[in-house]
């Protein structure tokens, strides 16, 4: 079973409720009609203007009677949701009207649908930029318990089956954290992981990358790495990992023996996680385009409950395919 159809079978198993803040895009329209009728969710609330969503929808003979038609500042939530929203944000200078003008942008509405339980998952990001999706998140949703770092992941598929898992791999971060810390890079090595169990279906082996195995390069980004594994060695974290590693040292034994005969991860690696967004950006793509793997992502990951982000460019079936892999992470 592939990658796409294993997420949609895992997420019509459980039935859950996804609100798509975007409801006036067609394409997000488009992908609503998709996901109930194949069963992906067992709800859809669409986001937005009414009058505004009936349009996109008669136009494009789109059904949607089945669907919640949401739009905020008309709902009995307002107050409810206002008043939650102030409390998250209160020590950062938010007083009770700027909450209630606020918590109506249809992104702040989802991240409190899915934080108040009113909804599952949510999806977005067709029309708004990744940091708009991301700030929603932080602000209202907010990072794993023992995590201060959303990050992201791609599920990589198709390479030479020799390597993790009969082919597939996860790759983190290639898209949200410019130039992470030690402390951020031992949170995503983290999110990696559990990503990792939930998408791969398959106990996490962490290479944590670098230009250098081990000590055999000398720079502050080799140290920031070295520190990174130090942080996850105070967290006994229940994953095995190893670092810093370079690529080919994490990938081929023949390689590791010499460099670092040692390492618990010795021919298991499944998760390689990059010092920094440029590295992580352009191997992903690499590894795409000349090995001809297929690249899923990115998803978020080290939320407290399931969101992710869609390109700007993403297709109909991109979002299908994002909320499927979303909603299976819902707990």
């Amino acid at each position: 079973m592939d990658f796409v159809t294993e997420m949609k079978a895992k997420a019509k198993s459980m039935s859950k409720r996804l609100v798509l803040p975007e409801g006036t895009d067609k394409r997000i329209v488009r992908a609503a009609r998709l996901i109930l009728d194949e069963g992906i969710a067992a709800s859809v609330t669409l986001l937005g203007k009414i009058a505004d969503i009936q349009e996109v929808a008669r136009t494009d003979g789109i059904k949607i009677s089945d669907m919640n038609i949401v739009s905020p500042e008309a709902e009995t939530n307002l107050a409810l949701y206002a008043q939650t929203y102030y409390e998250l944000r209160k020590n950062k200078g938010m007083t009770p009207e700027q909450a209630r003008i606020e918590i109506t942008e249809p992104l702040r509405w989802g991240a409190m649908m899915v934080h108040q339980g009113d909804a599952d998952a949510m999806v977005a990001g067709a029309e708004r930029p990744t940091s708009d999706v991301l700030r929603a998140g932080l602000a209202i949703i907010g990072t794993q318990a023992g995590l201060t770092t959303a990050s992201s992941c791609f599920v990589m598929t198709g390479i030479d089956p020799q390597f993790g898992k009969s082919g597939s791999m996860i790759f983190s971060d290639c898209a949200v954290v410019p130039n992470p810390t030690a402390g951020q890079m031992a949170d995503i090595t983290e999110s990696a992981a559990l990503s990792c169990r939930e998408f791969l279906n398959v106990e996490p082996v962490v290479a944590l990358l670098s230009f250098s195995t081990k000590g055999s390069a000398k720079h502050e980004d080799v140290e920031k790495v070295q520190n990174a594994v130090d942080i996850l060695k105070g967290r006994n974290v229940n994953f095995i990992y190893d670092g810093e590693l370079q690529a080919d040292t994490a990938l081929i034994p023949s390689v590791l023996d010499k460099k670092a005969p040692d390492s618990p991860v010795r021919g298991k690696v499944n998760v390689m996680v990059f010092p920094d967004l440029n590295s992580g950006n352009i191997g992903y793509k690499l590894v795409q385009r000349l090995a001809g793997a297929k690249a899923f992502g990115p998803f978020l990951q080290g939320f407290a409950k399931p969101i992710s982000d869609l390109s700007r460019g993403a297709s109909v079936d991109d979002i299908v395919t994002t909320c499927a892999v979303t909603i299976s992470r819902v707990k």
